[in-house]
């Protein structure tokens, strides 16, 4: 037996990738065999996995779950792809969080934000120069689509208050806190706590700078409600927020939402 672009097939010996091309993927212009570029004159192995491309094209919706299945397992994949997941705030933590949970197949992300991309935005957020002056939910719903284009993005464009963040986020699974001010992080950890029981919740305190990578952990506070952080270093002169420490701040936060969803 054999894998081609992750699905079985039965191994036949003296066959050649062009072979396989043939039958599986005409056109196919990329051959990868077991991880290595190759001709397409190249034997197949039994237990051999290939991978027949074509440059420019999209992965169908069948090839890219069977991929994350590949990946992640189907019993963790079936959980993770039935998920609908809210981020608060598309910044710093909240663009890196949503890049993360669409890489792994989430099925739903509801993205809120009111501001636009400023160039002040790119040392830390994953926007692009071209995307400058675009709303953040425009731009990062257009990045999403380029990451994984089979998961559902949906959009909240306005200000986010302890009087809509219930309406907003009433049928998420997880909400993911990523203000950037302490006011709004105390109003969506209150909200949450009384209005929204039973919600796994993921905030942030305390990422910037360029301090020790191991200060920054996830806490549990209540039941199925963490905060990641180093829970003081805040943003002030000499100490501002910069890419690789909000970076693992957000990732902290995207592996807590995925061990809630995975229980």
């Amino acid at each position: 037996m054999i894998r081609v672009n992750e699905k079985p097939v039965v191994f036949r010996k003296g066959t050649k990738l062009k072979d396989l091309v043939a039958a599986i993927k005409p056109g196919a212009d990329v051959f990868i065999l077991n991880g290595y570029p190759v001709s397409q004159e190249t034997l197949v192995l039994d237990n051999d996995e290939c991978w027949l491309l074509k440059r420019g094209d999209v992965p169908d919706a069948s090839e890219m779950e069977h991929l994350l299945y590949s990946r992640h397992t189907p019993g963790v994949q079936e959980k993770i792809k039935g998920s609908t997941v809210g981020i608060m705030g598309l910044g710093g933590l909240g663009s890196v969080v949503a890049v993360a949970l669409a890489r792994v197949g989430v099925g739903t992300l509801l993205l809120a934000d009111y501001d636009v991309v400023e160039p002040s935005n790119l040392n830390r957020q994953q926007y692009f120069i071209a995307q400058v002056g675009l709303k953040k939910t425009q731009a990062m719903q257009a990045n999403l689509a380029q990451v994984n284009p089979y998961v559902r993005v949906e959009t909240f464009d306005g200000e986010l208050s302890e009087e809509n963040i219930p309406l907003v986020f009433g049928d998420v699974d997880v909400l993911v806190e990523c203000f950037d001010q302490a006011e709004m992080k105390a109003k969506a950890l209150r909200t949450a706590l009384l209005h929204l029981p039973g919600k796994g919740y993921v905030g942030a305190s305390g990422m910037a700078g360029f301090g020790e990578n191991n200060l920054i952990t996830t806490k549990k506070i209540f039941p199925n409600v963490f905060v990641v952080g180093d829970h003081k270093a805040e943003a002030k002169p000499g100490q501002g927020l910069m890419a690789p420490r909000v970076g693992i701040a957000a990732n902290h936060q995207a592996n807590q939402v995925l061990r809630i969803l995975l229980e």
